[in-house]
């Protein structure tokens, strides 16, 4: 992996949001890292002239309040993008702590990229790629000398670079894993945002018990006669461990929010009963894990 990265600035707390602004080479990964950033809980604004970059800060600070941080992308779409982008930068007129993050790569690897994705580059004027990418790299050399963290993109995929970026601007909270379990009826449809899809329809339905009925999974007397069924405790004690694998899984892809949907016929009482017990589950693992209930109350 070529690393020619410079040390991530402080994470110190600050009373209000910082502002991170993504700039670098065409193909290095900047749409990549504003991704990651709004994933982080960014404000994120992409192809941002310069000019506007303290318009935006003062919109966000008026509409979602000053602790809200901020990203933009700025690059050579902008026109006069590099000396109005210093000074900015330099006179501090956006009010905040502000991060330059400046994403590189080689000309080789930046090439292969370029014709990937089949768009011309914007420097390019009819040129040979190859032209675009020296017009571009010699424009932002002040640029990258002034930048507070310098990425090399040239030997990381995508994943890698997205845990860079959350390494360096994440925190705990941002960076663990969100999971959310949902109880759901099988006759209402499976959710479509659903990662995982497990079936309760193997335990025998509280429905056809005659003081159960009209009670839901999250009432204790339904809790309990689905956890004592045969098999309940069994496909708890079998799945958790796969969720946990799973979860883990996911961060190391940099993918920070897992959606387990559970079903029952109905979604009002066995799906729901688990969902609770599977939620209680992750969160004792330290999992930001909720439990949601979409179609109870919908019979």
């Amino acid at each position: 992996m070529t690393t020619a990265e410079q040390p991530a600035p402080s994470r110190e707390p600050d009373d209000r949001g910082e502002v991170v602004v993504v700039t670098g080479m065409t193909g290095a990964g900047r749409s990549t890292a504003a991704k990651e950033l709004e994933d982080l809980g960014f404000f994120v604004v992409d192809n941002l002239p310069p000019q506007l970059v303290g318009d935006v800060v003062r919109l966000v600070d008026e509409t979602r309040g000053p602790r809200q941080s901020v990203a933009v992308v700025v690059d050579v779409r902008s026109g006069s993008f590099f000396a109005s982008l210093q000074e900015v930068i330099a006179r501090g007129s956006v009010g905040r702590r502000t991060t330059l993050l400046f994403l590189e790569a080689t000309d080789e690897v930046l090439v292969r990229r370029q014709e990937a994705a089949r768009r011309p580059h914007p420097l390019q004027e009819g040129g040979r790629l190859l032209d675009g990418l020296h017009r571009e790299r010699l424009a932002l050399d002040d640029l990258r000398a002034e930048a507070d963290l310098v990425i090399d993109t040239s030997g990381l995929n995508v994943h890698q670079l997205t845990d860079r970026v959350a390494r360096a601007f994440g925190t705990e909270q941002t960076t663990s894993l969100k999971a959310t379990v949902v109880s759901f009826g099988f006759k209402y449809g499976i959710p479509v945002d659903a990662d995982l899809v497990v079936d309760m329809r193997f335990l025998p339905n509280p429905h056809w018990v005659p003081e159960l009925r009209p009670l839901s999974g999250r009432d204790a007397a339904v809790a309990q006669y689905v956890m004592e069924r045969p098999g309940a405790k069994e496909f708890l004690d079998q799945y958790l461990p796969v969720l946990k694998t799973v979860a883990a899984g996911y961060l190391v892809e940099g993918k920070r929010f897992m959606t387990v949907a559970v079903g029952c016929t109905g979604g009002k009482h066995r799906s729901v009963a688990m969902t609770e017990e599977i939620a209680r589950r992750l969160a004792l693992e330290g999992i930001d894990t909720r439990p949601m209930h979409r179609d109870l109350g919908r019979e």
